[in-house]
């Protein structure tokens, strides 16, 4: 007994300093900022229903514009699916009493929608989905509200009705406060780790600005889904998503049209990057007009905002390439049975950018950007990370010179495990199919690495003993008990 247990401590060592002695991996920041985070968007509704108890009438599946029976039980019960892909924030839309299942038409800012669940059960979903590490993310609308609204009835508050809905006069003072409280109080009461401020297109940024203070002063982000002046944390252009739409939709399609975005990211306040939004056309919609295949075109285009400098927003479903117009068609309820190959390779490539603080945000370096190749450097005091997402009808290379990474390295891929050195050209030379993504790690070049080939051989001299030992131990009890 005293030997297998020193032969298996020995071999947990080996293993352990064979897997140290290959990570290179930077530790992720304590004092993250939004640029760390990447946002995975969902609808309660049309997540999964993980319990009947809180269906009323209004609750039918087969019927798009109704409630489809998704709550805050079901969003915990995949708390496993969603954490596996990597994504650090889960924004869960509008969740506050509702005329309508996608939050549109609040009637409370206190209460909950009954259908999606009790106070108790969304603030056990909140806590649960933080202590694996992921921050939530809920919208609040400011203005555009159900007529139904609890705030209705108070005096002076109500400016205008427009489209079925009641606009606030927000340049009534205790109206401001009243919404500034209630956001704050939200936030405070579930513990929420950000909020995005919805129907903001005619708001003052004066107003915004104070609103926003006080809810950063919580702790919180705060972002928005309309363009404005206010101080979001990070940027939202109403163009980010049909440009990206437009550069990943087809092979061979310009991507220069994405630099200014990530210009501004890496200069100023960071930019939401996306290819669809909640309340837009799918991704996939643009895709299969173009008659190309569906998973191949989510599978670049989730990669592409994933690496490109920017906080990238994927929608729910994106993963399994879920269709639609924008509205109901777009908000399908989510079937878990489709293959998740793609929600596996999210959840690897996010492991990367997760693990890398360089990959995130490191200096930044186009080395190619035409026609859908795209080749980028981020580099930092302790890494260099080359990305090449090639989004083109052809086999492409780059040749990057030996002055641009130094000498002696090794350019290693990490999903096919491609190992480039430098060529008698002075270059290093990647090579990559069509429509395809990989990310390089630089490191300085390896040997052969010699106290791994004598710790693994010494392992396998002791195995080899320690069954000798037992094949005799054996052979001696079979003549003891012959006689």
């Amino acid at each position: 007994m005293r030997f297998n247990k020193w032969l298996s401590a020995l071999t947990a060592g080996v293993v352990l300093s064979t897997s140290l002695s290959f990570a290179s991996l930077a530790n992720a920041e304590e004092n993250r900022t939004i640029a760390d985070e990447s946002i995975y968007d969902i609808l309660v509704d049309r997540f999964f229903n993980g319990t009947g108890k809180n269906d009323d009438h209004t609750v039918n599946a087969q019927d798009p514009t109704m409630f489809a029976g998704g709550d805050f039980d079901g969003v915990l019960k995949k708390i496993d699916y969603v954490t596996n892909m990597g994504y650090t924030m889960l924004s869960v839309g509008s969740v506050f009493a509702t005329e309508k299942y996608d939050g549109s038409m609040p009637t409370s800012y206190t209460l909950l929608d009954p259908r999606f669940g009790t106070a108790d059960e969304f603030k056990k979903m909140v806590s649960s989905y933080q202590k694996r590490e992921m921050k939530i993310m809920a919208d609040f609308p400011i203005t555009d509200v159900s007529p139904n609204h609890e705030l209705a009835e108070k005096q002076g508050f109500v400016a205008s009705t427009n489209d079925g809905k009641i606009q606030w006069d927000l340049t009534n003072e205790e109206v401001q406060n009243e919404i500034i409280d209630s956001a704050v109080q939200f936030v405070d009461t579930y513990g929420l780790d950000g909020v995005r401020l919805t129907n903001i297109e005619q708001v003052d940024t004066a107003f915004l600005n104070r609103m926003i203070e006080q809810l950063k002063a919580t702790g919180a982000y705060v972002i928005a889904n309309a363009e404005s002046d206010a101080d979001f944390d990070a940027k939202f252009y109403n163009d980010v998503a049909s440009k990206f739409t437009n550069s990943f939709k087809n092979v061979d399609l310009d991507t220069s049209v994405l630099e200014p975005y990530i210009e501004e990211t890496l200069s100023d306040t960071p930019v939401l990057t996306m290819t669809d939004t909640i309340w837009s056309d799918r991704f996939t919609l643009a895709a299969t007009a173009e008659g190309m295949y569906p998973p191949t075109r989510s599978k670049i285009s989730i990669a592409s905002t994933l690496l490109l400098p920017g906080v990238p927003v994927v929608q729910y479903g994106s993963e399994i390439a879920m269709n639609g117009t924008a509205g109901e068609e777009a908000h399908q309820y989510y079937n878990f049975k489709t293959d998740s190959e793609l929600a596996d390779y999210v959840g690897k490539l996010q492991s990367l950018r997760n693990d890398s603080d360089t990959l995130r945000n490191g200096e930044f370096k186009w080395l190619e950007n035409e026609d859908g190749y795209i080749v980028f450097e981020r580099k930092s005091d302790t890494e260099t990370w080359i990305v090449v997402i090639n989004n083109s009808s052809k086999t492409k290379r780059v040749h990057i010179p030996v002055a641009e990474l130094g000498e002696g390295k090794e350019i290693r891929g990490m999903f096919n495990s491609e190992i480039i050195r430098e060529n008698k050209d002075n270059n290093y030379t990647i090579i990559l199919d069509r429509e395809m993504v990989e990310v390089y790690q630089v490191i300085d070049a390896r040997g052969i690495n010699t106290s791994y080939i004598v710790a693994l051989g010494l392992v396998v001299v002791l195995y080899t003993a320690f069954m000798i030992v037992i094949m005799k131990r054996g052979k001696q009890r079979r003549a003891n008990s012959a006689k």
